[in-house]
């Protein structure tokens, strides 16, 4: 089976792929400082007057999602190969 492009007939298990291109490793680095609260505990020996506070806390949940974009660099004219004798 051939496959017909600009005029040319290739077969269609002419196809030569090549291996990628591994590049060098580019390492990111980020620095965060983490909070830790400490509960620290005084107890005291005498009466104790229970005052009983609720302080709301939010704890964030993050997602993350990601998304795919294709660009096809497209050099133009495909008529230079007819003219090479191909």
């Amino acid at each position: 089976m051939f496959k017909k492009n600009f005029g040319i007939s290739f077969p269609m298990n002419n196809c030569r792929c090549n291996n990628p291109i591994i590049e060098p490793a580019i390492n990111k680095y980020v620095e965060k400082e983490i909070c830790h609260e400490v509960n620290h505990i005084c107890p005291i020996h005498t009466h104790i007057i229970n005052k009983h506070i609720y302080n709301h806390t939010y704890t964030p949940e993050y997602t993350c999602s990601e998304e795919n974009e294709i660009i096809n660099n497209d050099p133009g004219c495909c008529t230079k190969f007819i003219n090479n004798g191909f």
